[in-house]
């Protein structure tokens, strides 16, 4: 690791505040829809194994992460509530669309509570389904309780996966600093792509969608 020197001393701090400002981002506004927040979590785990501090890191990071999705998580549902019962969309949009909107609303109104759970796990319907359970009036502690477990799963397995993986690269000098160069230009260039596609989404002709309340 020592010719891996720009990566090896990058601070722990660097990677908290990706990986907390992606968490939050990515369930409370609709930029969320279009950055890599799965990826971003393994590769950040990944970077904290190559620390000699990593592993207390990492177990505070994936409390940090909890946190700022699950206040993430509350933003969304505010700022769907307040909207009414009308949302917005944008017309031949790729994720910002009245088919995906109204395929969220249809999933909480069948599955609600376990709806809000799963959800965590779909990137593009994380990132909607706060916004669709606040305009549609579901039930804020039932919200707020599937919204919270799901955080305090989705966080910490995708940090620790990409932790204990890059714990069993180091065993591979050569195999480590490729692998973990790799992941980050994918990060970088697919947050700037996300960033791209969403200014490209938003400049789009808009359309509006009544959603149906969740009555549970």
């Amino acid at each position: 690791m020592g010719q891996f020197g720009p990566l090896e001393t990058a601070g722990p701090l660097v990677v908290w505040l990706v990986v907390v400002t992606f968490a939050f981002i990515e369930c409370a506004v609709i930029i969320g829809l279009f950055l890599p927040g799965d990826s971003m979590l393994i590769t950040a785990g990944i970077v904290m194994a190559t620390h000699a501090s990593g592993t207390g890191h990492i177990w505070a990071l994936s409390v940090g992460a909890m946190i700022a999705a699950i206040a993430g998580n509350q933003v969304g549902y505010v700022i769907g509530h307040r909207t009414g019962s009308t949302l917005v969309a944008r017309k031949n949009g790729k994720y910002l669309n009245t088919k995906n909107l109204h395929k969220v609303n249809l999933l909480l109104e069948k599955h609600g509570f376990w709806a809000v759970l799963v959800a965590r796990w779909i990137p593009w319907v994380r990132t909607l389904c706060p916004m669709v359970a606040g305009a549609a009036k579901m039930n804020h502690r039932r919200y707020t309780i599937a919204s919270t477990l799901g955080a305090i799963i989705w966080a910490p397995v995708l940090l620790l996966a990409g932790f204990y993986f890059g714990s069993f690269l180091e065993m591979v000098p050569w195999l480590l600093p490729a692998v973990l160069i790799g992941m980050i230009v994918l990060l970088v260039v697919g947050t700037g792509l996300g960033i791209w596609q969403y200014r490209k989404e938003m400049s789009k002709p808009s359309e509006t969608i009544e959603v149906e309340e969740v009555l549970e």
